[in-house]
């Protein structure tokens, strides 16, 4: 099972999932759990082969990773901390897990706040998602994951966002990089559906107004999707929750306060 803590509030019977993004781990939520767990049970996890949640030698040479498969991984460990309802926050790559977790298991969430959402891959992402495929194998992991950080987090109030993300992914090992990376055959035809089906779970994007690769489609999506709002921050980049904590809480904390 996943890695996982849970902060549980005194009176709140409201829960909130954090689902952090490829190459991170639970502790980019250190300035959410410490507002959050004020007004509600807080959970955190770590994401397969991510933090503290590390594979097995063994399951380090097997087990190819889908989006339903590290999703289902989630759905687990929330089975065994009998949460039936949860409120879910999540960023960048995690923004896809918590949409398709929305898909499978409808009734186990509540609201979604989707930071840094990722509905879409431009040119330019696709062309880095190609560059990547091409030299995998042959360019050390690290340095493929700094110039993709550099890419997404390119201005100098990003720097923050971007060697949080890299000292991240320095405790991954190359084989579980590598397994992740493989996730990306499978993204676009799953973003076209998000893109296609609205979904009634109310839905907040909070996005960085220099989010250059992402930001536009989200744009787009909400404006067809009733049951979806944007807050964009202004002089932010994609990691939002990290370069802009105070803003992230206060407009997650009012939307999931005004759901009840």
């Amino acid at each position: 099972m996943l890695y996982h803590n849970t902060y549980v509030h005194k009176t709140s019977s409201e829960w909130v999932t954090f689902i952090h993004g490829a190459g991170g781990s639970s502790t980019i939520w250190f300035k959410q759990v410490r507002e959050f767990k004020k007004h509600f049970n807080v959970l955190i996890l770590d994401l397969r082969g991510h933090g503290r949640s590390k594979p097995s030698i063994g399951k380090l040479f097997k087990n190819e990773y889908t989006f339903d498969v590290v999703t289902k991984d989630i759905i687990e460990v929330l089975h065994h901390v009998k949460i039936k309802k949860s409120h879910f926050i999540g960023i960048s790559l995690g923004s896809i897990l918590i949409r398709n977790l929305a898909e499978q298991k409808p009734e186990m969430v509540k609201s979604m706040v989707l930071g840094g959402a990722i509905l879409k891959l431009n040119f330019r992402s696709q062309l880095l998602m190609k560059l990547g495929n091409i030299f995998k194998s042959i360019v050390p992991y690290m340095l493929l994951y700094k110039l993709f950080a550099f890419i997404i987090m390119p201005k100098k109030n990003h720097k923050k966002s971007r060697l949080l993300f890299i000292n991240e992914a320095k405790k991954l090992y190359q084989k579980e990089f590598l397994k992740w990376f493989k996730l990306t055959s499978e993204i676009n035809p799953l973003l076209r559906f998000f893109r296609a089906k609205e979904i009634k779970t109310p839905t907040l994007y909070i996005m960085g107004a220099e989010d250059h690769l992402f930001l536009p489609s989200i744009k787009r999506v909400v404006k067809n999707h009733l049951n979806s709002t944007l807050y964009v921050i202004e002089k932010c980049g994609h990691v939002v929750n990290v370069e802009q904590p105070s803003i992230f809480n206060s407009k997650t904390i009012d939307f999931i306060t005004s759901l009840k």
